[in-house]
């Protein structure tokens, strides 16, 4: 059985009716109901025309979304001659940029930076944004969450959301090949009990959600992902592709004899849809890339034989069949008891020296280096963010919550990101943080900035205008792209 994320009753930009066609498998509706949800994400496809540096470089986008916000200080913006309160724990070692350092939790990702551009001023005031689901909301739509208190907001998902930059994207980008456009995994964004905020196609409607591919399995050890089921790809016994294609027969039969039918198969190209539905489930394109068997066991070994690296090898082969969109979210929730956890208000010494920052630094690295020895980082957008980064001090309470001396709070006047790939200059550092990584010394970068360099990318205006869920006109992102590290 193959579940389609939904489609929700609401009229698309070009007056067609969505309906409720999800699942896929024995249904005599199979190719409708996949077609369907494959024209709509190809509906009012074209932006505003852009240009200028790296525009349309990247073919996908793969963002390694760091939830629960790494501390920027002790993985790769460390400090010297400051209190020691201020300093972080851990030794600034040097990488391949001369004069550049981070600490020593990233020796590989050290080894790797002529690849990248760090940008190491992100910022933005928090107006209800010092915790995490409403700054993780922020960061991956562009905007901020309705009903934001002081210190954040705990609101579960809603259709009236903005949706994630990548739904945005698969809706003006679809892809050209029989192939899921945006695979998120593999755990949901989550802080305590809201889950899958920001996470969502909002206002655009279900047939933009992500593919969810959630393997079972408790991530508190990071343990091993080494089988990812694919039943949701596969046909049921009783359904041969034989079966299958007489059923596309028989739907082209029946049309044939329905003049209301097949004017509206004329007028929308819907054969186009159900061959791009047929083909999905047919070629097996899905299936294979999620088949973690095809790969050498030195290459699994290389990105780390735990939740986050295998999915990082996912992402590459994803993007190798012509995914979109891959979204891998850090598998320990923010507020969680997880020892992997980013949310690091104590305890940091230890858990990021031995759990957090060994799987993380392992695979970026592996992930950047595949992707170049293959040739494709010069096409994938890499992005590798948190929602903030943690106080400059150590035991500072920032947003209400308890710190001691071996902890930081949030922190989001100012962090880092890493970006790779598709235009982005190699061997970069972009901005600069002022002597204690308080805020941006040079070049503030809003995330709706980082957003809008994202959109401009893959080839799509960031200043499009899209309608929301009451029809109002708003941009895909207030932000402006960051051509200063394109090229």
């Amino acid at each position: 059985m193959l579940v389609i994320p939904g489609l929700l009753g609401k009229d698309t930009c070009d007056g067609v009716t969505r309906r409720e066609l999800l699942r896929v498998g024995g249904s005599a509706l199979l190719g409708l109901s996949l077609a369907e949800v494959l024209r709509v994400q190809t509906a009012c496809a074209a932006g505003t025309p852009a240009g200028g540096p790296g525009f349309g470089k990247a073919k996908g986008v793969i963002l390694l979304y760091l939830q629960g916000g790494p501390s920027h200080l002790d993985l790769w913006d460390p400090k010297d001659n400051v209190p020691s309160n201020v300093k972080s724990v851990f030794k600034a070692i040097d990488t391949r940029l001369p004069g550049i350092k981070v600490t020593e939790n990233l020796p590989r990702f050290a080894q790797v930076l002529d690849k990248v551009t760090l940008i190491r001023s992100m910022s933005y005031t928090p107006n209800g944004l010092l915790n995490h689901t409403a700054a993780m909301y922020q960061m991956l739509t562009g905007y901020t969450a309705d009903k934001v208190s002081p210190t954040g907001q705990l609101e579960p998902p809603s259709p009236k959301d903005f949706p994630n930059v990548g739904s945005s994207i698969i809706r003006m980008k679809p892809p050209s090949v029989p192939m899921l456009p945006f695979v998120m995994l593999p755990r949901p964004l989550q802080e305590s009990g809201v889950i899958g905020k920001g996470g969502t196609a909002g206002f655009l409607g279900r047939a933009y959600d992500p593919y969810y591919l959630y393997p079972p399995g408790d991530d508190a050890d990071m343990s091993k992902m080494d089988r990812v089921k694919v039943d949701d790809l596969q046909l049921r016994r009783e359904v041969t592709p034989q079966r299958l294609e007489r059923r596309a027969g028989l739907r082209q039969k029946i049309e044939e004899g329905m003049p209301a039918l097949d004017r509206a198969t004329a007028r929308y190209d819907l054969d186009k849809y159900y061959g791009k539905a047929l083909g999905l489930i047919l070629s097996g394109r899905a299936r294979n890339a999620l088949d973690l068997s095809r790969e050498p066991a030195r290459v699994r070994d290389r990105y780390g034989r735990n939740t986050f690296g295998q999915s990082c090898l996912l992402a590459r082969r994803l993007h190798e069949a012509g995914t979109r969109f891959v979204e891998i979210n850090w598998p320990v929730y923010a507020n969680s008891d997880g020892s992997y956890t980013w949310d690091d208000h104590r305890s940091m010494s230890e858990r990021m020296k031995t759990r957090t920052a060994p799987v993380f630094d392992m695979a970026l690295s592996a992930l950047l280096g595949d992707l170049d020895d293959r040739g494709l980082l010069a096409e994938t957008l890499v992005v590798a963010v948190g929602e903030f980064g943690r106080s400059p001090q150590r035991g500072l309470s920032t947003s209400g919550n308890v710190n001691n001396d071996d902890g930081r709070d949030h922190w989001p006047y100012c962090y880092t990101a890493c970006l790779a790939g598709a235009g982005v200059k190699r061997g970069f550092v972009y901005g600069k943080s002022d002597r204690t990584g308080s805020a941006p010394l040079e070049n503030p970068v809003h995330p709706g900035d980082l957003l809008a360099t994202v959109y401009h990318s893959v080839g799509i205006n960031p200043s499009t205008m899209v309608s929301n869920h009451l029809n109002q006109p708003r941009e895909l992102v207030k932000g402006e792209v960051l051509t200063g590290l394109l090229s």
